[in-house]
């Protein structure tokens, strides 16, 4: 049971950023106030229907001692009676603290792991698989940076996704994915297992974090790429390093202006990245058993090709239908995985 006094705070606060925000609030309050209001409104909603779904039940509790209106009431107390649970349960998710940084575009980069070539055509096959999900969302996919193999496959891969929910849905996608399969060089038809990393990151805005030039070497160089029309013959990529952390990010664009701003974008979003996990670890001793932990070097994934199957080691999830997943349809897993933490946010939540 949600505590009645713990709803009734929420819609008073709920009903003062709304007047605050009629009333015609300072400019500079309004942004927070907007965010706060976006945040509430549905929980408001969940409230509402929880309170009149009360009413109702006890409108027919006390329908019980009319003679006239009793077998009414004994045809609807059942179905009221069985909707308390399942809105008690929303209302609770709906109270779940935000992530904040939920609601930000994303930055995903991909790089291949152990398995050579074979790892690289992997991580391209990644890429596309997170392009099509994206587009099958809506969401605008950007792509920042790309370094192709020799073989058609990827070195290194950056990509900015907009759209609602973005990083929500992408935050579970970090960590070690694993392929099984028979390499396109494989002359044996022997099955090669490989790896490849996928980091997603919400994308930090500049008053998140605060680069001093003075922790920052920022190099330009020559671009290379696959095949010599591709080779940039001016000193345009960008290596941006942070010194106090050792992250190294590098853009390889025609523009060098272009590209230090995509190397600046990437690098705030792995440092805002970095303070987040270091406040998740600093609020939760259990976060490493949690989806959401984002921790790199985890292996959450295994894509098995001649079964036809994934599993998410995780949430120990399997599904046959691997060639609908490769093809962007990550709905299912997604649902899943937000299923799994939100459970294991509430336990925590209500221990």
């Amino acid at each position: 049971m949600v505590p009645m006094d713990r709803l009734l705070q929420i819609v008073r606060r709920f009903e003062f950023l709304e007047a605050r925000l009629s009333a015609g609030a300072a400019p500079a309050e309004i942004p927070s106030l907007s965010r706060e209001y976006a945040e509430l409104k549905p929980v408001v909603a969940e409230i509402a229907a929880y309170r009149t779904a009360l009413e109702d039940l006890a409108e027919a509790e006390a329908m019980l001692a009319d003679p006239e209106m009793r077998a009414l009431a004994e045809d609807e107390l059942p179905r009221l009676r069985a909707r308390i649970p399942e809105m008690e349960q929303a209302l609770r998710l709906a109270l779940l603290p935000r992530d904040a940084a939920d609601a930000r575009p994303a930055i995903l980069e991909i790089r291949p792991g152990t398995g050579g070539e074979e790892a690289a055509l992997f991580a391209g096959d990644l890429l596309r698989m997170y392009q099509r999900y994206a587009e099958a969302q809506g969401w605008r996919f950007e792509l920042l940076d790309l370094a192709p193999s020799e073989l058609g496959g990827i070195r290194e891969a950056t990509a900015r996704i907009e759209g609602e929910g973005a990083f929500a849905r992408l935050k579970y996608e970090s960590g070690v994915h694993r392929v099984q399969r028979v390499p396109e060089t494989e002359a044996q038809g022997r099955i090669h297992t490989s790896a490849a990393t996928v980091a997603v990151l919400p994308e930090a805005e500049e008053v998140d974090i605060d680069i001093p030039a003075a922790d920052i070497r920022i190099d330009t160089m020559r671009s290379s790429g696959a095949g010599g029309q591709h080779v940039n013959t001016t000193d345009s990529a960008v290596r941006i390093t942070h010194l106090p952390t050792g992250i190294v990010v590098t853009s390889s664009e025609k523009s060098q202006h272009r590209n230090r701003e995509i190397a600046m974008q990437v690098l705030r979003a792995r440092l805002y990245d970095l303070e987040r996990q270091r406040l998740a670890e600093a609020r939760s001793a259990d976060r490493k058993a949690q989806v959401g932990s984002g921790d790199r070097s985890e292996r959450i994934r295994t894509y098995n090709f001649p079964q036809g199957r994934m599993t998410d080691h995780r949430i120990n999830l399997t599904l046959y239908a691997l060639p609908q997943i490769m093809a962007g349809d990550l709905a299912e897993v997604i649902a899943a995985l937000t299923a799994h933490d939100q459970a294991a946010r509430l336990a925590e939540m209500e221990a």
